[in-house]
Order: structure tokens, then C-alpha cells, then sequence
């Protein structure tokens, strides 16, 4: 009899904390306004260096934030952002945001060539892995992976962040995923692709 109440107890505060860890996008609608100031309305930032956060994967935005907050990603604009936000808080924002239609841009038409070419057969020749293996042929990205949404993105916040993988500045990645990919990449592969993938959808 003890052990059936036991399992009851661990039951309920299972789904408990399951339910915690699920983020409401109604309570993330009201903690998201601070977040409009930078990256723009439900998520639509016209500053292309900050990033487009509608349509992003819930997982992979309160990824992000806990990263931020725990200094495993660095950016003083972020550091006072996150300080106050609970894991609750976090997933909230997830929630919200992903549920908000994603913003598409256009690519660079000088570059849609080399940009394809990369993002969907890599560079053999380099060791450069195929982008939508992981971030799938549209860019919708993966996010039970918690891989992000790259389609849309502004053109010059990805090759920023390929480029801070590529030095080390950023290193919250699985692996070192990202690092190695971007360390074999040129300056002029990191354009292309950052501009293909800004009107990819």
C-alpha cells in the first residue's frame, strides 16, 4: 500500500513538473513585450542584427535564454535580459514565440548559387556537412533537437554566428557541432550561405 501511494506521489509530481517545464504562450505573450523593444514585435526584429525569434523552436529559444543566463553563451545586451527569467519564464517565451508566424527575407541573388550549394551538399572537399541536415531543407530546423529555424533569419546575424563559432567566441553548441562545421567554412561560403538562407522557406 505504501509503495502505491509512493507512485501516486511520484506520478503527480511528474506531471507537475512536466507541466511546469511546458511553456503557456499566453503567459509568454505578457512577458515577451520587453523582448519586442529588440527583436521586434511578436518576434519580428527589423535590426538585422538581432534576431528574428518568430516561428523558432520553443526548446531552442528557452535554450538560448538558460544559456545566456548561465554564461554559456555570452552577450552583454542579454546579460541583464535574463537575469530575472525562471525556467518557467523561459519556456513561456518559448512557447510564444514559436507559435508566431515566421518572417521570410530575400537572398542576395549574386550568391543563391554558392549559398545553395552549400546548404544543401556541403563542401566535400573541405569537410563542410550539408546545413539542412540539421536545420531540414526549408530552414524550419529541428526542434525536438532543439537545432534552430534558420529560414528567414536575418543574413547578417547568421554569418555573425557562424563566425563566432568559427573563432570560439561562441561555444554553447552540442559538441562542438557548430564549431567544427564553421571552422572549415570560408568568409565568402559563411555570406552565401547566411544570404541563402534569409529567403529560404
Amino acid at each position: 500500500m505504501k509503495y502505491k501511494a509512493l507512485i501516486s506521489v511520484i506520478t503527480l509530481l511528474a506531471v507537475a513538473v512536466s507541466a511546469q517545464a511546458a511553456g503557456d504562450p499566453e503567459a509568454g505573450k505578457t512577458k515577451a513585450q520587453a523582448c519586442f523593444a529588440c527583436h521586434g514585435v511578436n518576434g519580428v526584429s527589423t535590426n538585422p542584427a538581432w534576431p528574428k525569434l518568430a516561428g523558432q523552436g520553443a526548446d531552442y529559444i528557452a535554450k538560448q535564454l538558460a544559456d545566456f543566463k548561465s554564461g554559456k553563451r555570452t552577450e552583454p545586451l542579454m546579460v541583464a535580459q535574463v537575469a530575472s527569467l525562471s525556467p518557467q519564464d523561459m519556456a513561456d517565451l518559448g512557447a510564444f514565440f514559436a507559435a508566431q508566424k515566421p518572417d521570410i527575407g530575400a537572398a542576395d541573388e549574386k550568391l543563391v548559387g554558392l549559398g545553395e550549394k552549400i546548404y544543401r551538399g556541403g563542401n566535400k572537399q573541405s569537410g563542410v556537412s550539408a546545413c539542412m541536415a540539421c536545420h531540414s531543407p526549408t530552414g524550419a530546423g529541428n526542434p525536438p533537437a532543439k537545432y534552430p529555424r534558420l529560414g528567414g533569419q536575418h543574413a547578417p546575424y547568421v554569418a555573425k554566428a557562424l563566425k563566432d563559432f568559427r573563432s570560439g567566441a561562441r561555444t554553447n553548441d552540442p559538441a562542438k557541432m557548430m564549431q567544427n562545421i564553421a571552422a572549415r567554412m570560408t568568409d565568402a561560403e559563411i555570406e552565401a550561405v547566411a544570404s541563402y538562407v534569409q529567403g529560404l522557406h
